[in-house]
This record gives C-alpha cells, sequence and structure tokens, in this order.
C-alpha cells in the first residue's frame, strides 16, 4: 500500500518461465484475484476466511 490502497502481488508461483500468472490483492475483508495477462477481464474476490480455507486446503493437498 503507497496511498492506502492495497497493491497487487504475483503468486510466488509465477517464476516468469510460463505465462500464467496470478495476482493477488489482499484488502483486510477480502482477497481480489486476477489473471496477469487479462486483467482486463476484471477479478474474483472472496472474503478473507474463504481465501485462507483455499490456501490451507492447498497446503494440506487437499486441493
Amino acid at each position: 500500500m503507497t496511498d492506502g490502497t492495497p497493491c497487487w502481488h504475483k503468486s510466488s508461483y509465477s517464476k516468469g518461465v510460463h505465462q500464467d500468472c496470478v495476482e493477488v490483492r489482499e484488502t483486510p475483508h477480502s482477497v481480489d484475484v486476477r489473471d496477469t495477462q487479462h486483467r482486463h477481464l476484471g477479478q474474483l474476490t472472496v472474503p478473507r476466511s474463504e481465501w485462507t480455507a483455499f490456501l490451507n486446503a492447498v497446503r494440506t493437498h487437499e486441493l
């Protein structure tokens, strides 16, 4: 955040080798996710609690 607006950042899995990058922007109550190459198509917004549950499921190989 530079002016109070959350900044987009690329996934840590986006290494630049492949062009399949995802960007994330976190706010106190939600998380926005968008395709780096298709930003003009908008983003998905999910509640922060759901994003946390999703990440936990990925980390524990449930997904």
